[in-house]
């Protein structure tokens, strides 16, 4: 593993990919989207996310033997329809009087050209799989407040009959 960084910058090389500096970030919820697009009836889409959540992304010298851990809140779904979201909080979906949240904790993380795959376990109504984040590194900046920020984006793709 090559590492090439220097004491003023946001970022490193490692292996001729730019990462953010090693260290545990929390993930800043006023300016994270968690989202979700899941087809309905088959002929249109029906797009929401969850309002409350929070969790670490911990970015090691070794890259990949970094971890993310999140929680998000189920009973903060929010899809614009109060109707559907009283129905996916009922027992037909989430049944979020019995499962308050929903997780995920990484397993592994993979290189995946200049993108990675980090593998986890998702967990909703007590039920864990095993599913893939394609993760993508959007950059690293000091804020006005001279805080690190970095960004990542990630999405994957599920069954929820798998839950």
């Amino acid at each position: 593993m090559s590492i090439v960084s220097d004491t003023t910058s946001t970022t490193r090389t490692v292996d001729g990919a730019e990462l953010p500096l090693p260290g545990t970030y929390a993930i800043d919820v006023s300016h994270t989207h968690v989202g979700f697009t899941v087809r309905h009836m088959m002929v249109s889409k029906v797009r929401g996310q969850f309002d409350r959540f929070d969790g670490t992304v911990e970015i090691a010298e070794d890259p990949t033997q970094s971890s993310v851990n999140v929680t998000v809140e189920l009973d903060s779904i929010n899809t614009n329809d109060a109707n559907r979201d009283g129905h996916l909080r009922s027992a037909d979906f989430f049944n979020t009087e019995a499962n308050k949240a929903m997780a995920f904790a990484s397993t592994a993380v993979r290189a995946h050209g200049s993108k990675w795959d980090v593998d986890g376990d998702l967990t909703i109504n007590g039920v864990t799989k095993q599913v893939t984040l394609a993760v993508e590194f959007e950059g690293a900046l000091i804020d006005p407040y001279n805080n690190l920020r970095v960004g990542f984006s990630a999405t994957s793709e599920i069954n929820r009959e798998d839950f």
